[in-house]
């Protein structure tokens, strides 16, 4: 039950890095419409630069549970047995104390936006703790799969961010092609 629930918050939290990105190119098609025929959407630089945020962040969990996260393998992918686990797992205890102090601050950052109700400098005037909830709570869920991943490889499990490696020489090149090589 845990893991359906933890497997739909990444996925929900992918969407709604989606969402974002397509708001990213409506606002910016509005925008650069509105330049031609006279129309301005007032601190829509603020609110793109918004969704930008909160489309990196809210993606990161979903990216990283999907073993499309940039992952530089060099000494992992040479390893075998017992000293690429140990590795494997000082990688995830690393990543998840790091994640887990990023996170913290963010969620911090955001408390005292709200807290001392900070507001955009922008036309529009808006609370900042809105448009940082995108980045915090991104942090957040990144934090979660990192220790979700590490307890499952404490567990003795497989790593499941990382993918197979290709199985034929046709995969390797679909692989490639999905990636935009």
């Amino acid at each position: 039950m845990i893991r359906r629930l933890l497997d739909g918050l990444y996925l929900a939290a992918g969407w709604l890095a989606g969402l974002f990105l397509i708001s990213i190119f409506v606002l910016m098609m509005l925008l650069s419409i509105g330049r031609i025929v006279g129309f301005n959407i007032p601190s829509g630089d603020d609110f793109v630069a918004w969704a930008m945020a909160a489309s990196a962040f809210l993606g990161l969990a979903h990216t990283f549970r999907s073993g499309e996260l940039i992952r530089v393998g060099l000494v992992t992918d040479r390893l075998r047995g017992r000293a690429k686990r140990v590795v494997e797992l000082g990688c995830l205890v690393i990543g998840t104390l790091t994640v887990g102090y990023f996170a913290w601050n963010a969620v911090i950052l955001n408390w005292d936006s709200y807290r001392f109700d900070d507001i955009s400098q922008g036309v529009v005037a808006v609370p900042l703790w809105l448009p940082q909830l995108g980045y915090s709570v991104g942090l957040v869920m990144l934090a979660i799969a990192f220790a979700d991943e590490l307890v499952h490889a404490l567990r003795g499990g497989e790593p499941r961010y990382e993918k197979p490696p290709p199985a034929s020489a046709e995969e390797v090149v679909e692989r490639a092609m999905q990636s935009g090589v």
